[in-house]
């Protein structure tokens, strides 16, 4: 389908692109890189009347350490993450998601912010968000704000940001040693959203005690969601094959699926039991090595 018309806007700076927000109101919608946005227009499930082009702001784009925060502005790219040798190596959950997010194409122009800012908990990096527990950074007509992860995604495609505010940068905690991170999903065919997926990270103390866990499931509930009985369960205590047996089974009974196109609730349970279980390991041999 064709989306309904709308009158195109192209911000030069995040101040321009406020300011065009809060001129047209409602009916504006952002877009950086377009591939969550434009197939809802496309079905005309958004119909916004003016769509504010931010792409093409400068110094959005970039991939730092400083301190112990690791920040990325939310104009990068999945490709440029991909590529990147500090995520390649000290953060393989990025390099997990990013290879199962849609396809080359895609990944050249979509933004980490946009599939953040979108709030569908079906896109693969908001999980990785809730595990790693990051902090959003956006700026608005009162200047800028920073969103702990857990306060962000408030319904289904709801998020925290205001109307008018651009989501400017993501903040995670700097990989440290005995730290590790995984990520995966059972996705229909290559490229497509998620059955269910999940994002495990860990970190442990020198004596392999889990000091710090993050579990975060994709697309088994209305908003992205944290798997708390399951990191309770494991904080402060070295992870067993008992323990991981009982996290998967806690996986399958908390998360929320819905029985649709991409299987039944039953089939969905199934996986996130089996994928939490996998990514736990994959995880912990990380943190230790």
């Amino acid at each position: 389908m064709i989306p309904a018309n709308f009158t195109y806007h192209k911000a030069t700076s995040v101040k321009e692109a406020i300011a065009l927000a809060e001129t047209h109101g409602e009916e504006a919608k952002y877009m950086s890189g377009g591939h969550s946005l434009l197939p809802m227009m496309k079905l005309r499930f958004a119909t916004p009347e003016h769509i504010i082009d931010i792409s093409k702001i400068e110094g959005l784009s970039y991939i730092k350490e400083e301190g112990d925060v690791l920040k990325i502005g939310a104009l990068t790219t999945q490709t440029e993450m991909e590529h990147n040798a500090n995520i390649k190596e000290n953060y393989p959950i990025f390099s997990d998601a990013i290879k199962l997010t849609a396809d080359p194409s895609v990944r050249n122009v979509g933004t980490i912010g946009g599939n953040i800012a979108h709030g569908d908990a079906a896109n693969d990096q908001p999980a990785l968000m809730l595990a790693m527990r990051a902090t959003v950074v956006a700026e608005g007509t009162d200047g800028q704000k920073t969103i702990p992860i857990d306060e962000f995604f408030q319904g289904f495609y709801m998020t925290a940001l205001e109307p008018s505010d651009v989501l400017v940068e993501i903040q995670v905690p700097k990989a440290k040693k005995g730290s590790g991170g995984a990520y995966n999903k059972v996705e229909r065919k290559v490229g497509d959203y998620a059955t269910a997926g999940v994002a495990v990270h860990l970190a442990l103390n020198s004596d392999g005690v889990c000091q710090e866990v993050g579990i975060a499931l994709t697309n088994v509930s209305a908003v992205p969601m944290r798997l708390d009985r399951g990191e309770e369960l494991l904080l402060g205590k070295k992870i067993t094959d008992d323990l991981i047996e009982q996290v998967g089974v806690m996986a399958s009974e908390d998360c929320e699926p819905t029985s649709d196109l991409r299987g039944s609730e039953a089939y969905k349970r199934s996986i996130v039991n089996t994928i939490t279980k996998r990514m736990i390991r994959l995880a912990l041999e990380r943190a230790q090595h």
